[in-house]
């Protein structure tokens, strides 16, 4: 427990950015400026050693290098750090949902269907169609789509609130 009581990262604040390794930085960066709408911000160079420190402080293969890096950022947040490595020992298969170290990004978008026409509209792969939540998230509709290097994003659209959410605003004004 921490000072007061209190449990957990002390200082925690929220999340600063989501780090994403691409196999082609020029093309993650036509699909998130012109495909997604992101803001550039800036590049940082290439970074590797020749020593330990990739190992040690990434948990990569000692010779890996990044060669490319570049920061956009997506409406007021959140900051996409996006790297494009050359490593030995690279799998170049992005994992799946249900696999390991899977993952999906989230956007949230005003009007969901409006969204997914413009994404297929422009050839990117929607998994479906805008599905309804119910239990606490009812409110909520989203759809999964595909980056092209395989990423797997997801819109999300609660124009009038989530259930839960709802609930606990009017039990806190209650």
């Amino acid at each position: 427990m921490g000072e007061g009581g209190a449990t957990g990262l002390p200082g925690l604040v929220g999340l600063d950015h989501v780090g994403l390794t691409v196999p082609d930085i020029d093309q993650a960066t036509e699909f998130l400026v012109d495909m997604l709408g992101c803001e550039y911000l800036y590049p940082l160079g290439p970074r590797s050693d020749g020593g330990d420190w990739m190992a040690t402080h990434l948990n990569v293969h000692p010779r890996a290098r990044v060669d490319k890096l570049r920061f956009f950022r997506c409406g007021t947040q959140p900051v996409f750090e996006v790297f494009e490595y050359e490593a030995p020992d690279q799998v170049s298969t992005p994992p799946r949902n249900s696999d390991v170290g899977g993952h999906h990004l989230a956007l949230y978008v005003e009007d969901i269907d409006a969204a997914v026409a413009y994404l297929r509209s422009r050839g990117v792969t929607v998994l479906g169609g805008p599905n309804a939540s119910d239990g606490p998230h009812a409110g909520q509709r989203w759809v999964y789509f595909l980056a092209p290097w395989g990423a797997q994003f997801e819109l999300v659209s609660y124009p009038n609130g989530r259930a839960w959410y709802l609930r606990e605003s009017e039990a806190v004004r209650g």
